[in-house]
């Protein structure tokens, strides 16, 4: 079901605090970041790119960009960032500095 990202930083935050304990440190969230898109790399190339899967695994592309998101989203309650704010604020200045950017560049045609 879709959630909005408020929505999603609350349900993990009520999950961490209920049967996570407690978040762990935003270093070891940054370092656990960084090998969740680690994995989805992994399957990326896998499955798009020229590698190949071991026989018998496995891939689920969608848990794996969940399992991004989620560390996101605790590193942003860590923080005090909100998402759905954040967000706003970037896809205002992409569209305010890519407009003209984008529709120029011949490698997109």
């Amino acid at each position: 079901s879709e959630r909005s990202l408020k929505a999603c930083q609350r349900e993990v935050d009520e999950w961490i605090r209920t049967i996570g304990v407690r978040y762990f440190s935003e270093l070891t969230n940054t370092a656990i970041l960084a090998e969740e898109v680690g994995e989805l790399a992994s399957i990326m190339a896998r499955t798009y790119g020229e590698q190949s899967f071991k026989e018998g695994e496995e891939v689920d592309l969608g848990m794996e960009m969940a399992d991004v998101l989620f560390v996101l989203i605790c590193l942003a309650n860590q923080t005090g960032v909100d998402l759905g704010q954040a967000l706003a604020r970037a896809m205002d200045d992409k569209t305010g500095r890519d407009r003209e950017r984008h529709a120029d560049n011949p490698k997109l045609r």
